[in-house]
């Protein structure tokens, strides 16, 4: 079986998008739902707010020279409210993000974001507020996520967070994604089947 890459730390640079209540469809418009694969996500993420009606850039954070090859999203409560789409953070996740810190996650866009193995970090309001203006303030700042510890690392602060322990079990054992552990376990389930008296009696192919 094929180990699940373990996820016990995201070291990256940040980027701040201010605001609560950020929904699945600011993250990932639903006209791109369309697609067949997941792979070409990364063009609609907030699309809407990052460009005008007729395609200017808007000036959103996203798009600071400085800002590009940031691997770590800070933002408000209850970010990815909304529908339940996958595809919001599978576009996080094809943009490059690793993980997002929030005052509070929607329940369905934490389990499909721990599930890409992307860790989703909870602070408190004043922790949240230091942190973000840490980014804020130096673009070149870099933030060290610590999922055993539940914690974030950023200017020589260290700042302790929430993160489920079903979640951090998940992330630092490598059993966060239940399709690829089902792939890799196609060995065992055969020799099972195999084992079973009635696939045998039936000449059942595998």
């Amino acid at each position: 079986m094929a180990a699940i890459e373990s996820v016990r730390t995201v070291v990256g640079r940040g980027v701040v998008v201010h605001g609560d209540d950020i929904d699945t469809d600011r993250i990932i418009p639903a006209r791109f739902l369309r697609c067949v694969t997941f792979d070409d996500l990364a063009e609609g993420l907030f699309v809407d707010v990052r460009f005008d009606e007729d395609g200017r850039p808007t000036g959103h954070p996203l798009d600071a020279p400085e800002r590009a090859g940031a691997t770590v999203m800070v933002s408000g409560r209850n970010f990815g409210c909304g529908s339940s789409r996958e595809h919001a953070p599978q576009a996080l996740a094809r943009a490059g993000f690793r993980a997002v810190i929030a005052g509070s996650f929607a329940e369905i866009f934490f389990g499909n974001a721990t599930t890409l193995g992307m860790v989703c970090l909870a602070l408190g309001d004043a922790d949240l507020a230091a942190v973000q203006a840490a980014v804020d303030a130096d673009a070149t700042a870099e933030l060290t996520i610590d999922v055993d510890e539940a914690s974030v690392t950023v200017a020589s602060r260290t700042y302790r967070g929430h993160l489920p322990d079903t979640a951090r079990s998940a992330l630092v054992k490598g059993s966060y994604d239940p399709l690829a552990e089902l792939l890799g376990a196609d060995a065992a389930i055969g020799a099972v089947a195999d084992a079973l008296p009635y696939v045998r009696a039936s000449g059942a192919a595998r």
